[in-house]
């Protein structure tokens, strides 16, 4: 896989990887030999766990590409995080309906539609679990007595 290069920037609690002009095949971290899978380890290490990745520069993205793109997805996912897609070509739109991947991926046309999403996911997450403060006094309470 060719090396590409990749900027990071921060929008509130997302962090966009937006790929640069010159892509043609792969999936790499700047110039050097840090593949994506390897920095959005380091993102979560720092406590970033919302990832938007824009695949705008991207033309083309060979199988082991994808291969990096789902296992990024399953490791940002386990560790209690979300990653998404910005701006794919059309190209990678008929790749991802063709291998079914349209049906993992969160792929957004905009930024900000992107980004919003980040905010919606974390509401209908807090209205999913209820807070019950006498719960937590409870359970301390008896903790106390054991």
């Amino acid at each position: 896989m060719s090396n590409i290069g990749i900027k990071e920037r921060r929008v509130g609690s997302v962090t966009i990887l937006s790929a640069d002009g010159e892509i043609r095949i792969g999936l790499r971290f700047g110039g050097s030999s840090v593949s994506l899978p390897s920095a959005v380890d380091s993102l979560l290490e720092q406590g970033q766990h919302h990832i938007l990745l824009n695949l705008e520069g991207v033309a083309s993205i060979d199988a082991r590409g994808l291969g990096e793109l789902v296992s990024t997805y399953i490791v940002v996912t386990k560790r209690g995080g979300q990653f998404k897609l910005l701006n794919l070509t059309q190209m990678l739109r008929e790749l991802m309906m063709t291998t079914k991947l349209h049906t993992v991926f969160d792929v957004y046309e905009t930024e900000s539609q992107a980004i919003d999403s980040f905010a919606a996911d974390i509401l209908g997450a807090a209205e999913a679990v209820p807070y019950s403060p006498g719960r937590n006094v409870q359970n301390a309470n008896s903790l106390k007595d054991h």
